[in-house]
């Protein structure tokens, strides 16, 4: 009975991650460069390379915001951090606007409140809305990764349970022994980040809760979201306006006082209703640097007056938990080195996904061996995986080559990015559609590997932001890019060299040709 349980968990292993293995890969890749969201789009945004911070950035906000757009019912003000310094002012057009829901957005100097031209990019932000809505409509993409996220969440119970000696498998690696060796590499990478494996997929789950499970909100709350929102998130709900005519008060004091009341800590958002208006509100919200819990800890005043009239951030134990979770899942409380541990745990998982789908491959090789020919069904598994695991790293070479060489003031340029990005990805299945799987894997890694190296070069041609100033400068974040993607270069140019090898360097005696593969029982199952 032990034993049929074990069976049964390894089929559901198996099948539960073949068949949302190709998505969550894409997942944990894109979700593994969002811990750099910031970097990458200040990368992107090479004319921002000398923006520095400046303390007095809100009242130079308010002060471009009085005259772009004084008769807008609402403003918000993006600080500038030290990963982003970058000010960020975006306001509601009551005429309807030019982006988003009527929302226009403009980048200013912290330390002038002048508007800053620069090329249009998504930046980090296109990966890190990848990772949960795969550039679909937002609410089938969340579903989407909903369901492959829960189907990952049950490959891996299912997988320590299907491996009872997972732990001391961890410590073997058996190399050159085909199927044998895959299994070895994929326990490896699986078991080395587990408590990370399980963490941030049960946290990503969390944090679209509210999507998945909406039956509690709504039997509670009825239609009125915000004002759940306000009571269980601490996020305030809209004012409206008192039609009379208003000024705004000093934002400097204010952010005195909600910095005191928060033991000093940094302001990361203001919002301000109706700011020119007698029933104004300025919300002052805090910034989550160095916080475990991302729950919207802010204080609204009055816009006239600049009374204090309540402070949220206080939720109820449910909601307390949930900002933790998505805090975990979101590492904003990490410091660099905290930083690159996810990110090399997040690789840990793309290794795990990647390793499990070649594994699927590898193991039924003797089966077509045998049939002399490649069923369809094996054949398709062949061509998704090569186009998926190379073809991805191919695409995000593409979309940094994209943000370089497109005309800055093209029209629409952030969606050609994207555009490039996707087609970059889709010519990835081409190839092995056309030739052997080994040369396949061999070529398009070959081709990424290139691709990564030869961005810190055309980064030097097109751009004053290349490693030759930013590394005597000390400007890491620039130069901490470049060198990463030849880091990459080089992680993609081993892995082309070990694809290229043979499985084996001679032929095998006639005595090693009997002997039995000897797999463990439950990957044999598998």
């Amino acid at each position: 009975m032990k034993e049929g349980f074990r069976q049964s968990m390894a089929w559901l292993h198996t099948w539960s991650g073949l068949v949302v293995g190709w998505i969550l890969f894409a997942v944990f890749v894109t979700g593994t460069l969002s811990y750099f969201r910031p970097e990458i789009s200040q990368w992107m945004r090479p004319e921002l390379r000398d923006v520095k911070a400046d303390a007095d950035a809100a009242s130079k906000a308010i002060a471009t915001l009085r005259e772009r757009a004084p008769n807008s019912p609402r403003w918000f003000i993006s600080m500038p951090e030290a990963r982003e310094p970058i000010l960020r002012v975006t306001y509601r057009d009551p005429n309807g606007g030019e982006g988003r829901k009527g929302f226009k957005s403009v980048l200013l100097n912290p330390a002038t409140g002048e508007e800053v031209t620069a090329r249009e990019t998504r930046g980090g932000d296109f990966f890190y809305r990848f990772h949960f809505e795969l550039s679909m409509k937002p609410i089938w993409g969340r579903w989407v990764v909903g369901f492959c996220a829960m189907f990952m969440f049950v490959a891996i119970i299912s997988g320590v349970i299907t491996h009872k000696k997972i732990f001391k498998d961890f410590f073997t690696f058996r190399p050159k022994k085909g199927q044998r060796s895959w299994l070895d590499a994929h326990n490896a990478v699986g078991v080395l980040a587990l408590p990370y494996h399980v963490m941030i997929t049960y946290t990503g789950l969390v944090t679209l809760m509210f999507l998945y499970m909406p039956w509690g909100v709504q039997a509670n709350y009825g239609k009125d979201r915000e004002a759940f929102f306000a009571e269980a998130l601490g996020i305030p709900a809209e004012i409206k306006p008192a039609n009379q005519p208003g000024h705004l008060t000093d934002i400097k004091p204010l952010i005195v006082a909600a910095r005191h009341h928060w033991n000093g800590a940094n302001v990361g958002f203001i919002t301000i209703d109706n700011p020119s208006d007698a029933n104004s509100r300025i919300a002052i919200r805090r910034d989550n640097e160095h916080r475990l819990s991302t729950n919207n800890q802010s204080a609204v005043f009055s816009g006239t007056t600049g009374e204090l009239l309540s402070v949220a951030g206080e939720p109820a134990p449910a909601s307390q938990t949930r900002a933790v979770m998505f805090g975990l899942h979101m590492a904003t409380f990490s410091s660099t080195a905290l930083r690159w541990l996810f990110a090399l745990s997040g690789l840990g998982g793309i290794l795990m996904v990647a390793s499990g789908l070649v594994l699927w491959s590898v193991k039924r090789a003797p089966e077509r061996a045998k049939l002399g020919y490649t069923p369809f069904g094996h054949r398709l598994v062949e061509v998704l995986n090569i186009g998926v695991i190379t073809g991805l790293p191919i695409a995000i070479a593409a979309f940094f080559y994209a943000n370089r060489l497109l005309p800055v003031e093209l029209a629409g340029r952030p969606d050609w990015e994207v555009r490039t990005f996707f087609a970059a990805w889709l010519l990835s299945f081409a190839l092995p559609m056309i030739r052997p799987a080994r040369a396949a894997w061999t070529a398009q890694f070959v081709v990424g590997a290139a691709l990564f190296a030869a961005l810190p070069v055309l980064n030097a041609v097109t751009t004053q932001t290349h490693l030759g100033i930013t590394l005597a400068q000390g400007n890491w974040v620039y130069a901490g890019f470049d060198l990463t993607m030849l880091g990459i270069a080089a992680l993609l140019g081993l892995t082309a060299w070990y694809a290229s090898r043979t499985p084996t360097s001679r032929k095998p005696s006639k005595r090693k040709a009997a002997e039995p593969l000897n797999l463990p029982a439950e990957a044999e199952r598998a």
